[in-house]
């Protein structure tokens, strides 16, 4: 019998490409979407599975909505993926955000105590929690936290609430803690897609300038098609444990506009870029950079696509999706 996976967040960036990954290896895939929702499945069509997932109703803010899922589905791995992942609109949507992200981890790992504690859990952490902090220019396992926004704090409660249904429970509860990753299903909200998208625009004529806030900030960028690998593996492992996901290389925005430019052919990317105040946060994280040698020596993985890559297939598909929607 084929083993059952339950993906929350089936519909955003990660979980298609995870729901696909999974699929590939006989996995029955169950999806959770939120209740009374107009679901739109554009980047599960994109991908083109979006009549081999199962969906369940289900909501992180709802926790017997939760215990149904789980105890119904009874399945032997849940990826919790879903998130108000916006950093910039955590500021403003500070309760909601931590609803989300904090108490719906709770919720979930209360459900999967109660209906169903064989089942591995994923908890999608990120590199936000860092903040300002590092080690000798990069961060690890053993970098402390020092979240500078409401998503990272909300994400911070997430991961320790994780590991103490660990040691609390005996739950096969774990963290990824995932540096930036971005593809062409990434939300048009954030800085890369919109990036790739306004050169798209540029490069065909539909737009003349790209506004954008903090150029020098700096992030290791990966491709979500190789991380979601590492979600899979790090629930492979014989104990449970946390894990850092990265490239271990880091570029600023500027040089993921530069590169996006010259992907598109355009040139004089400076003449189109203006700097918007209304784009700054109120608290910036400067540069994140992570160093993934416990995963690589662990899960025997690497990342597959270079920076240049990951930039090119980005505004490769924004241009077809445009011209697509034109004709």
């Amino acid at each position: 019998m084929a083993k059952k996976a339950l993906i929350t967040g089936i519909l955003g960036q990660d979980g298609p490409y995870l729901a696909k990954f999974l699929l590939k290896k006989g996995y029955k895939v169950y999806g959770m979407i939120r209740r009374y929702s107009m679901p739109h499945f554009e980047n599960l069509d994109f991908l083109d599975i979006t009549n081999e997932v199962e969906y369940v109703e289900g909501d992180l803010n709802d926790e017997s909505s939760l215990f149904t899922a789980i105890r119904n589905i009874r399945p032997e791995e849940v990826y919790n993926l879903a998130a108000q992942s916006f950093v910039g609109s955590s500021w403003e949507q500070a309760k909601l955000t931590t609803e989300i992200n904090a108490l719906g981890v709770l919720y979930l790992l209360n459900a999967i105590k109660f209906s169903c504690p064989t089942a591995k859990f994923y908890q999608a952490s990120t590199s936000e929690m860092f903040g300002t902090s590092n080690t000798n220019g990069y961060q690890d396992e053993d970098t402390p936290f020092h979240p500078r926004s409401p998503y990272a704090i909300s994400k911070v409660y997430g991961y320790w609430m994780t590991i103490n249904f660990r040691e609390s429970y005996g739950l096969f509860s774990c963290n990824g803690i995932l540096f930036n990753h971005e593809s062409p299903l990434r939300g048009i909200q954030f800085v890369t897609r919109k990036i790739t998208d306004g050169v798209a625009r540029i490069k065909l004529g539909m737009a003349n300038e790209l506004r954008l806030g903090n150029l020098e900030a700096r992030r290791d960028w990966g491709f979500a098609g190789d991380y979601v690998e590492a979600m899979y593996l790090i629930l492979q492992q014989d104990k449970p444990d946390d894990y850092l996901v990265a490239t271990g290389q880091s570029h600023s925005v500027k040089e993921f506009v530069v590169a996006a430019f010259a992907a598109a052919g355009v040139d004089n990317w400076n003449k189109y870029v203006k700097t918007d105040p209304r784009f700054l946060r109120p608290a910036e994280v400067p540069d994140l950079k992570g160093k993934a040698d416990k995963a690589h020596k662990a899960l025997q993985w690497k990342p597959k696509v270079t920076f240049e890559e990951l930039v090119k297939m980005m505004v490769k598909a924004d241009i077809k999706r445009i011209q697509d929607k034109k004709s």
